[in-house]
Parts: structure tokens; C-alpha cells; sequence
């Protein structure tokens, strides 16, 4: 491995880091005054603005569970998590990783149990990035700055993590199932929905083939 190899990857751990303490359901705060790091420097950390010293990711992958090979996107392949095998963190939320975190865009399904009394308004927390959320099935109370939006299967929400965000099942009926689409540097989807010119055109005129037969 060279440096830059290194590099890269100290890089990319910002996403998987930021995932990890998602899914532990901690704060930026918290795990500062747990670990001595700071929250801004956490952040920064998250949103690929610093890169991270090898006693930081030591201190971050004991506070949040995780080993070295997951943050550093080297766990074996049949670590991968599948629907079934959600993880769970108490009785909060069980959380899927869709993506590998490797910087960019990322993708994780969370799953909010049911709930037996009406929830009081979500915490709310702020940052940097760009979300995309998209309910799957189920009511969301979604606590977005002072709005109160209350979303149902099918319903999507975007907006910038910057502006304080917080989400509860809204029951009552049962779990809630979302899909969230992440850019740590808002990035932004992209929709499309008129035809594009041939791919195939890139490519060199060697390797390209034709459509299907008959």
C-alpha cells in the first residue's frame, strides 16, 4: 500500500465514521465529551475536511463498536449486512448500510420501531451536507428547523443538514421504514427524466455493440 493509498483511505473514513456514530445514536457533543476530541473537529473529520490521525480512529472505533477493517472499508466481503441482518442499538433504531462509504453520495436504510404513547418532538441536531429522505412504509414526524412534517410511504424530503433535523415514529401503526441519501459535501441528486444521447458513444468505436438480436 502507498501513501497515497493511505491517504485515500484516512479520507474516506469521514462518511463511515459519520455512520457509525449515527447508527450508535450519538452526537457530535457526546462522543466529544467522552473522547476528549472536539466537536468541530469531529465534523470536520465527518465531512472529509481533516483527515484523521491513527489515534483518533483508535479512540472513535472503541467509542463507536466498530472495527478498523469496517472504517477502513477492508472487511471481508461476507461481513456485508444484508436486510435481515439490520443492526440494532437498543430499542431506538436499527440501521442498514447501503453504501460503502467511500466519500460521495451514500445510502442506509433506518427502521424506527413502534411506539406505544405519543413521542415527544424529535431531537434535532445540525450539520453539514445535503439529505435526501424517502418513507418507505409508515408515518414519520420529520422536525425540520420550526416546521413539523409528518410523512407517509411514499412521501420524500430534501434539504440541507445544516438546518437542524430530527425524526420519530409518528404512529401510531406500527414501525417506520425510511431510506436516507446522504452527500457530506451536498452533493445533490440528480434528476432525469429526458432522454440522454447514447452512452455507448464514449466508448472507443472497438468496443462498441449493437442492441439486442431479432
Amino acid at each position: 500500500m502507498t501513501g497515497d493509498d493511505v491517504a485515500d483511505m484516512l479520507a474516506a473514513m469521514g462518511p463511515r465514521l459519520r455512520a457509525a456514530r449515527e447508527r450508535r445514536g450519538s452526537t457530535l457533543t457526546g462522543v466529544g465529551r467522552a473522547t476528549g476530541i472536539s466537536p468541530s473537529t469531529l465534523s470536520r473529520i465527518e465531512t472529509g475536511r481533516r483527515k484523521p490521525t491513527l489515534e483518533v480512529v483508535l479512540q472513535l472505533a472503541t467509542e463507536y463498536g466498530v472495527s478498523l477493517d469496517e472504517l477502513a472499508g477492508t472487511a471481508p466481503a461476507a461481513e456485508t449486512r444484508t436486510p435481515a441482518t439490520l443492526r440494532r442499538f437498543g430499542h431506538d433504531k436499527e440501521v442498514l448500510p447501503l453504501t460503502r462509504y467511500v466519500g460521495g453520495l451514500h445510502a442506509h436504510k433506518h427502521v424506527l420501531p413502534a411506539v406505544q404513547e405519543p413521542p415527544a418532538r424529535p431531537r434535532q441536531v445540525s450539520h453539514d451536507g445535503w439529505e435526501w429522505l424517502c418513507v418507505l412504509y409508515g408515518r414519520l414526524w420529520l422536525a425540520l428547523g420550526d416546521q413539523d412534517l409528518v410523512l407517509s410511504a411514499g412521501d420524500v424530503a430534501e434539504f440541507d443538514t445544516r438546518t437542524p433535523h430530527g425524526v420519530a415514529n409518528a404512529g401510531p401503526g406500527g414501525p417506520v421504514e425510511y431510506l436516507i441519501m446522504f452527500g457530506p459535501q451536498g452533493e445533490r441528486l440528480r434528476p432525469r427524466t429526458s432522454p440522454a444521447p447514447d452512452p455507448r458513444a464514449d466508448w472507443p468505436a472497438g468496443n462498441r455493440h449493437g442492441g439486442g438480436t431479432g
